[in-house]
């Protein structure tokens, strides 16, 4: 390390009504990874756009020198040349196509406009072997794991003879032992082949382990860029540069009022849509009383979104059979209208396919699951959607400066809020949160757990599945484990750990292989 290989001087972008970056400064060396952190709507993958020409020169103010070169960038094909790529949050690539179509797609391995496919697969192999994948080149992208297709996109990035690696939130839909799988082979890179990495993320235990540097944004401004072994790398101290505030509580804390059981699921079995004999959710029973945070924990695969969506108008599955009691009383929901009639909401993990209209206004959002809240005799008002809208992006904090600005022009964890305020514009009686704080900053993280708390003060029951642990134990009062489809545990949340809750799914693992 020692050579500077990028410097961002005094970008300033401007979208309309806002400006996402204000004379932001940023530089790197080669061989290092260089973290970048803030809240959501802090400008980051702004940043990274104008890096990579998504945003090309004469949109955005400032310099961008790479290898003491200026570059203007007018397209992404352009800082590809020089060996700068980005891999985005959301990964670009075509499910129906091979991993090997896919690694060389738009730098095809070919001559006189004939593909050479065995050259192809080839070098695919080659590629595929450095970052540690073993699948075969020819298998579809559709069925291999999402910590795979991480790796796809980085043997991709090999293939394009990358220098400056950027990874814009790569381990947000990863399970902890793919997140540091992959987080190793960033350093790997660094140590063997010298790959400079650019890293974003929420997750601030993945930058204190693996990043040289920390450059902090904040509202459009760089902070500071914090080093390793001179500063302080510690959660807390990056949390204070990000938030501009001292965090001591990642948790709000909660007067547990647990009333009458509002949600009884009993001997619920559920079939996959596809393959009718595998059976995904099998005879679970569980309980959510008002004024009560139930979690599922389990490992990716456990069945926890099945149950959520199969009890939420069989939104999921097939071949469905079990009871279901609302506040006491046998209820049938064939269809996700009559579970929203009924007072349920699930609110997706998947908020651009599933949860949201992106294309479409914040306030057409916030409205989308029960219109007729904002209608008098079939007639939209349209006064009091806009009155409605505005309370609800105030209430969570949405940051626009308009509630008819497109859901797809705000950052990941505004898009998260819009979400939450969808469902909470309906009113329900039992919230199921489907991973509610992910791709979310800590501030931001903060907020929507104080929703949640707001909800269950006022009654309402909220099952809460999630991903991390620390988070699971943090804001639940219950806790049911779950494995292959099975409730194997249910724990008091004051007496569980991380190690404990493992523990369950580990055992339960052993049978399933003994068995």
């Amino acid at each position: 390390m020692g050579n500077t290989l990028l410097k961002m001087q005094n970008i300033t972008k401007v979208f309309p009504g806002v400006k996402a970056l204000d004379q932001v400064n940023i530089e790197v060396e080669e061989g290092e990874i260089h973290a970048i952190c803030g809240e959501n709507g802090a400008g980051k993958s702004t940043l990274m756009n104008v890096l990579s020409g998504i945003y090309p020169y004469g949109t955005y103010e400032g310099d961008v020198i790479f290898r003491g070169r200026e570059c203007r960038f007018h397209n992404i094909k352009d800082s590809e040349h020089l060996g700068i790529v980005i891999i985005h949050q959301e990964l670009a690539l075509v499910p129906y196509l091979s991993i090997a179509e896919n690694m060389f797609l738009g730098n095809e391995r070919a001559s006189s406009g004939v593909v050479n496919w065995d050259l192809t697969y080839q070098k695919a192999a080659e590629y595929m072997a450095m970052v540690g994948l073993r699948e075969n080149p020819r298998a579809l992208i559709k069925d291999i794991g999402m910590g795979k297709q991480q790796l796809v996109e980085i043997a991709k990035a090999l293939a394009k003879d990358v220098k400056l690696l950027i990874l814009d939130e790569p381990t947000s839909s990863l399970n902890e032992s793919d997140a540091k799988n992959l987080l190793d082979l960033l350093l790997q890179f660094k140590r063997e082949r010298g790959i400079t990495s650019i890293l974003i993320s929420h997750k601030l235990n993945e930058l204190s382990y693996c990043a040289d540097k920390i450059t902090v944004i904040r509202d459009g401004h760089s902070i500071e860029t914090l080093v390793k072994g001179v500063d302080e790398l510690s959660e807390a101290r990056i949390i204070k540069g990000m938030v501009g505030r001292e965090m001591t509580h990642r948790y709000p804390p909660r007067e547990r009022r647990i009333g009458d059981v509002a949600l009884e699921v009993k001997n619920w079995t559920v079939y996959h849509p596809l393959y009718a004999d595998r059976k995904v959710v099998d005879n679970v029973s569980i309980t959510i009383h008002r004024g009560e945070v139930v979690g599922v924990a389990g490992l990716i695969g456990a069945g926890r979104t099945e149950l959520a969506m199969s009890i939420f108008g069989r939104a999921y599955g097939t071949h469905i059979s079990g009871e279901l009691y609302k506040d006491g009383k046998p209820i049938t929901l064939s269809t996700i209208p009559q579970a929203i009639a009924a007072g349920l909401a699930y609110m997706t993990e998947d908020r651009k396919s599933n949860g949201l209209i992106i294309q479409d206004s914040i306030k057409h959002n916030f409205t989308l699951a029960r219109p007729q809240f904002i209608s008098k005799r079939g007639v939209l008002d349209k006064d009091l959607e806009t009155h409605k809208a505005k309370d609800l992006r105030a209430k969570l904090g949405v940051k626009t400066p308009t509630v008819e600005q497109n859901v797809a022009n705000l950052s990941g964890g505004n898009q998260q809020k819009v979400l939450v305020g969808k469902w909470i514009f309906a009113e329900p009686d039992v919230l199921m949160l489907d991973e509610p704080t992910r791709g979310v900053d800590v501030g931001a993280k903060y907020e929507i757990y104080q929703i949640i708390n707001d909800l269950v003060a006022q009654g309402k029951a909220v099952l809460m599945i999630s991903s991390e642990l620390p988070e699971i134990l943090g804001m639940c009062d219950r806790i049911y484990v779950m494995n292959e489809g099975r409730v194997i545990a249910q724990v008091n949340a004051r007496e569980a750990s991380q190690e404990s809750i493992m523990g369950y799914i580990m055992q339960d693992s052993k049978k399933e292989i003994g068995a």
